[in-house]
């Protein structure tokens, strides 16, 4: 299977290098075929450079840079855009986060699922053996508060973590929706975005699963950069919504 990885990235040069050696690692080991879409988001620090220096050596990357920051929704938007041009229908785009928390070593478990006939796997915070490891637990009541709303207003079948961002998506279905939504796919600037997706991808009727994920912000390398009021005042708003 060919695998686009698409990785938003804001100023996170202590995380990229491992992320992308696992990476690279994990699906080589899998027997796939390896191509990273890497969008920096107007960092300050040295991703750019580190991205640039890591492709040198590794699998083929291609870097996007916004020259000042502008968000997760637009960062993802212009990550999952370039891959949807770069996949066939069914390859596999995959999408984490630059930071080092999310395990390289689920990958396989994700593109089996695609392999088994799944348009878009998730990995869960919210199924039997998934574990989160230093977290706050203002932030992990707020996750767990924000899954239960949204399956509740915004109920998805086989969804039970709308806001993670590490999720393997079929070519196809990727495409169709960009043609779908005439350019309005991703419209939410936040992390929000993540959830949003989601909504969005399920009037297309894609067949969804999960799998377990253990969490470890214990290995992030830097700050959290998730604005937590400007995000639960988001998802209210997306959920609400008509």
């Amino acid at each position: 299977m060919n695998v686009i990885l698409v990785l938003p990235a804001f100023n996170e040069a202590g995380n990229l290098g491992l992320v992308l050696d696992d990476c690279a690692r994990v699906t080589r080991d899998a027997g796939c075929q390896l191509r990273i879409v890497l969008v920096d988001d107007g960092s300050t620090d040295d991703t750019g450079a580190v991205a640039r220096a890591w492709a040198r050596h590794g699998p083929p990357l291609e870097l996007i840079i916004h020259p000042a920051n502008q968000g997760l929704g637009k960062t993802i938007h212009d990550g999952l855009k370039r891959a949807a041009e770069l996949a066939g229908p069914d390859d596999a785009i995959v999408t984490m986060d630059a930071d080092n928390t999310q395990p390289a070593a689920l990958i396989p478990r994700l593109l089996d699922a695609v392999n088994a006939g799944s348009d878009l796997v998730i990995a869960s915070r919210f199924r039997p053996g998934a574990k989160v490891v230093g977290l706050s637990l203002l932030r992990r009541g707020l996750t767990i508060l924000s899954s239960y709303l949204y399956r509740s207003l915004r109920p998805i079948p086989g969804v039970r973590d709308y806001s993670c961002g590490f999720r393997a998506y079929r070519g196809r279905l990727m495409q169709q929706a960009f043609a779908a939504y005439h350019g309005r796919f991703i419209t939410e600037e936040g992390f929000t975005c993540m959830a949003e997706i989601l909504v969005k991808l399920s009037a297309l009727g894609p067949v969804v699963h999960e799998v377990p994920m253990i969490l470890r912000y214990d290995r992030k390398k830097g700050a959290s950069k998730m604005p937590v009021a400007r995000t639960v005042g988001r998802s209210l708003h997306l959920l609400l919504r008509g």
